[in-house]
This record gives C-alpha cells, structure tokens and sequence, in this order.
C-alpha cells in the first residue's frame, strides 16, 4: 500500500482579496497590493501593515480573513488605527474642519468638488481648470499642445537658399 504524506496546514493561495470596496491580486505582496487603492500609497500601506501586525512582505492571498480584516478596518479609518494627523490625506476639510483620510470614490468626488468650488469663486487655479491650462505653474511654451496643433519647426522663406548666405 503506497504511504500518503499528511497534508500540511498551508493556506491556500486567494487570487482576489477584497480589500475597502476594490478587488486586489493575491499574488501580490501585502504593502504594494493595498497601494492599489485609489488613495492609499506605498508609504500609507507600510504603515498599515505595521499598525496591524501584519506582514508587509506576504502575499495578500496568503493571509488569513482576520489579517484582511484588520487591514480593511485600518484603511478605511485610520484615526481609530492611531496614525499621525501627516499621514491622512484631507487634514482640514473646507465643510467640516476635521481631518479625515478618503479612499475610493469618495476621494474622486472630493476632488471634483473641490475643483468644481475652485472654479465657482474663481480663484486663479480654477481659472486656469475653466481655460484646461496647466494649473501647476507648468510653462506653456513646448508643452501642453494639445489645443495649438503639433509643433511646427522654423519656416524658412522661399527668398532664401539652402547652405549659403542671401
């Protein structure tokens, strides 16, 4: 009778891992999986992982489902979690005057309305927003061509020749 070896206790590998409302590759390690969330960057995900205990350099798919939950809840509030006011990403908002840190959807709609309220009190950014000019300080000259055509070369007039002076 051939012998069977025991089954070792091995987690079983998890392809999606849903971490704050997105899907995340389970392959991936456990910091740059989490930095695939709209908002939350490599150093933000460091971070988390250490709050949480849990390893940074394992693969997501790897962990267990109160490893991911600890990481859920440490993403989606990160105050409770103890992290310094620096590192959420909306300190003082405009509304409300707390600090907070949005994820997801709900940074993109912060962000639209943000700029929809800069061009509505037409400061200088949302001037340069209304006109879809760089609003950075960017120079215009070489750059941002999109609405003056392709960049043309130096015309050089039909009076003059080739190699030689006029």
């Amino acid at each position: 009778m051939p012998e069977t070896k025991p089954e070792s206790k091995q987690p079983e590998l998890k392809y999606l891992v849903r971490v704050a409302d997105t899907d995340l590759n389970g392959k991936l390690t456990t910091m740059y999986a989490l930095s695939r969330i709209k908002g939350v960057g490599v150093m933000f995900a460091n971070a988390v992982c250490r709050t949480t205990g849990v390893n940074g350099a394992a693969r997501i798919g790897m962990l267990s489902d109160a490893d991911v939950k600890k990481l859920d809840d440490a993403v989606r509030n990160p105050q409770s979690a103890g992290f310094p006011r620096w590192l959420l990403n909306r300190r003082f908002e405009p509304e409300t005057g707390e600090d907070k840190h949005v994820i997801g959807t709900d940074l993109q709609f912060a962000t639209e309305n943000d700029v929809k309220f800069m061009k509505k009190t037409r400061t200088y950014k949302g001037v340069r927003h209304m006109a879809g000019q760089p609003v950075r300080g960017q120079r215009t000259r070489s750059n941002f061509r999109a609405n003056k055509g392709k960049v043309m070369g130096v015309k050089v007039s039909t009076g003059a020749k080739k190699g030689g002076k006029t």
